[in-house]
């Protein structure tokens, strides 16, 4: 008797033990990755315009309007800094910016935009639609974007990182 309450309580405190532990794994990673999240992000006037154009064009052509996520532009306003700063105009570290958003957001598929030097919203859309590359990321399967536009203090031009994302 004394042997089959003694295995019965050590298999409650094991399993107790056992859920005890996977539960709080679980929610430790999604606490960290969703602090990871950067909420907050402030749009200037042509960051909004140029949203508003992207989804505009969208809708003309029978698709769906994206829908705008801070943390991806926050990533996108990571790139502009790191183009102005080397005083280039690249892709440079799109997978790891790809990763962050695959990881943090639970996207399928990710893609970018950049651009460099075009000083209206209508100008930059007009270029990217003219660029067989850049209009297939506009009109691409994507449910989400962000996007940066940031201008370099030493010259005053402006630099573009549009990411979409399939959330």
């Amino acid at each position: 008797m004394k042997t089959n309450l003694l295995r019965t309580v050590l298999f409650v405190a094991m399993l107790c033990t056992l859920n005890s532990c996977s539960a709080d794994a679980s929610e430790d990673t999604t606490v960290e990755a969703k602090s990871q999240v950067v909420v907050n992000y402030e749009y200037n006037s042509i960051e909004l315009e140029t949203m508003s154009m992207i989804n505009a064009y969208r809708v003309s052509v029978g698709l769906n309007e994206l829908k705008q996520i801070n943390h991806i532009s926050h990533k996108s306003e990571e790139h502009d800094n790191y183009m102005i700063a080397n005083n280039v105009v690249n892709h440079n570290d799109f997978v790891a910016r790809s990763e962050n958003i695959i990881k943090l957001l639970g996207a399928k598929t990710v893609s970018e935009n950049i651009a460099y030097n075009f000083s209206t919203p209508e100008s930059v859309v007009k270029a990217w639609l003219n660029s067989p590359s850049h209009k297939e990321n506009i009109v691409g399967n994507f449910t989400h974007f962000g996007i940066a536009i940031k201008e370099n203090p030493a010259n005053g031009k402006k630099y573009y990182t549009n990411i979409f994302a399939k959330i």
